[in-house]
């Protein structure tokens, strides 16, 4: 059983579902208007009164997730908890709120997790397809074929800020809306051509946002429920009728969202006429149901950041026989180091299978360039957070170790960058590492325990191992090494 929490812009939701053999069968979902991007002031922080609220809600959200025996849960925040100047300070708290990590994800991972959502919906089939998914502070446009993305996009524009900025104090009429649309397709006109139709068969919406538009053209007789020019402009020309957001009452339309919902219209048209977009179909799944799929597909083995590392490491020209070497020594080395927990496990794995990747920069300080690149590269499955860890693991590679010396304060992280650290020492001193043929230790200090014979068949295993306990000693770390009987390093 799993459970998706997407705290949006305008509207916090969680979903609980369970892979019923087919597909993730929707067990739970819950949404709160929390309004968040409406909750940034001028200098772009989240207000007090808006934070309140979100954490509110988030301690409701935890008693809900609480009440099911749930294998996975992932929390994402998106479009405004990536804009907000103090979302770092108000992460922790909401955290605690609702009792899980939370992940501030790139447009783009939010894009990936849309077509996912979409593409399980919809079946495997070779179709070329447009996924557009207009949310309230951020607007994804996704092309693909069947399962597989083939390009995806994040444009910083919402119904939130859509509808604050041009139907000021809720008044609707023509001019209001004819300029709403136009500083929306200023948004999307230079990234049309890659979604034209000759790019795609079909065209889907998969937002709350859209769906609702389509149901309220569907319910108030302006056209099908599947969306087109001439049934969005009804719909345009029926809210100009009311000529306040108080006024609008349609069947179909709840009066909390009709301010958000013209808002959305307007973005919605502006890429309906912007991509020449003829008809285009809603579908009751997105992000949240991709953020499902993704944990199911984790749980059998089927990680997507599996794919993502082996992509990065062949744009960048890995050298993929010494990064597997490096990996498979720090897995092992790591085993032996017992950590609290297998939270590093992977990172590190992926960490060393990519920790030359700043090689293509310049052989000159290549560790940073490689941990600037993992920390700033789309990699699709990945958190913002999750690259982080990676980032300062391949910038702890080698060198000073005062650099990732917050870090050090968590004890298996320490134990990740040692493994890391002693894996490539090895592969540059030709040394290959068998079981048995080393220990290692690390509890208050590291404990090295080495084969005689390494000295004699590899000189410069000295000099590094040297080298490798200055660095420790100067964070404070001390470094034994033993060699059996006869060494030169006994």
């Amino acid at each position: 059983m799993y459970a998706a929490v997407d705290l949006g812009s305008n509207s916090f939701r969680v979903h609980i579902g369970q892979h019923d053999g087919e597909a993730i069968r929707v067990l739970k979902s819950v949404r709160e208007p929390i309004r968040l991007a409406a909750g940034l002031d001028v200098n772009g922080n989240l207000t007090e009164p808006a934070m309140q609220s979100a954490l509110s809600c988030l301690n409701n959200f935890r008693l809900i997730l609480a009440a099911y025996p749930l294998d996975s849960v992932r929390v994402v925040a998106t479009s405004t908890m990536r804009v907000a100047k103090n979302a770092a300070t108000f992460l922790p708290a909401a955290e605690d709120a609702i009792g899980y990590p939370i992940e501030i994800i790139s447009g783009e991972e939010e894009g990936r997790l849309i077509y996912m959502g979409v593409a399980n919906a919809l079946g495997a089939s070779g179709e070329r397809r447009l996924v557009m998914d207009i949310g309230g502070g951020s607007t994804e446009l996704i092309l693909g074929r069947g399962m597989e993305i083939e390009r995806v996009e994040s444009f910083g524009i919402g119904t939130v800020k859509q509808s604050l900025s041009f139907f000021v104090g809720g008044r609707v009429d023509g001019p209001s809306f004819e300029a709403a649309i136009l500083s929306a397709r200023s948004h999307f006109e230079d990234a049309a051509p890659p979604y034209h139709p000759q790019h795609w068969k079909n065209a889907y919406g998969s937002s709350g946002t859209i769906r609702a538009i389509a149901d309220i053209i569907s319910r108030n007789n302006l056209g099908r429920c599947d969306l087109s020019g001439p049934s969005l402009d009804a719909l345009k020309r029926r809210f100009i009728q009311f000529g306040h957001v108080s006024k609008i009452d349609m069947p179909g339309l709840r009066p909390d969202r009709a301010a958000t919902i013209i808002g959305g219209l307007a973005i919605l048209i502006a890429l309906v006429k912007e991509l020449d977009i003829v008809v285009m179909m809603p579908v009751d799944a997105g992000l949240r149901m991709g953020v499902m799929w993704d944990l199911y597909l984790r749980s059998t083995r089927r990680d997507r950041r599996e794919q993502s590392v082996r992509d990065f490491a062949q744009k960048f020209h890995v050298d993929e026989n010494r990064a597997n070497r490096v990996a498979d020594n720090a897995a092992a080395l790591f085993a032996q180091l017992r950590p609290a927990s297998d939270g590093h496990t992977k990172y590190l794995r992926w960490s060393a299978l990519l920790h030359e990747a700043g090689l293509v920069v310049s052989q000159t300080s290549y560790h940073k360039h490689a941990a600037y690149l993992i920390e700033n590269a789309d990699l699709p499955g990945f958190t913002t957070r999750e690259q982080k860890l990676m980032s300062k693991l391949i910038l702890a590679q080698k060198g000073n170790l005062r650099k990732v010396g917050e870090a050090l304060a968590d004890p298996d992280f320490v134990k990740a960058v040692l493994a890391l650290r002693l894996a490539i020492l090895f592969m540059h001193s030709r040394i290959e590492v068998g079981v048995g043929e080393l220990k290692l230790r690390m509890k208050s200090r590291i404990e090295l325990e080495i084969r005689r014979d390494w000295v004699a068949h590899h000189p410069t295993v000295a000099y590094w191992m040297e080298k490798e306990q200055e660095m420790w000693d100067e964070v404070g770390v001390d470094f034994s090494i033993k060699a059996n009987a006869n060494s030169a390093l006994a």
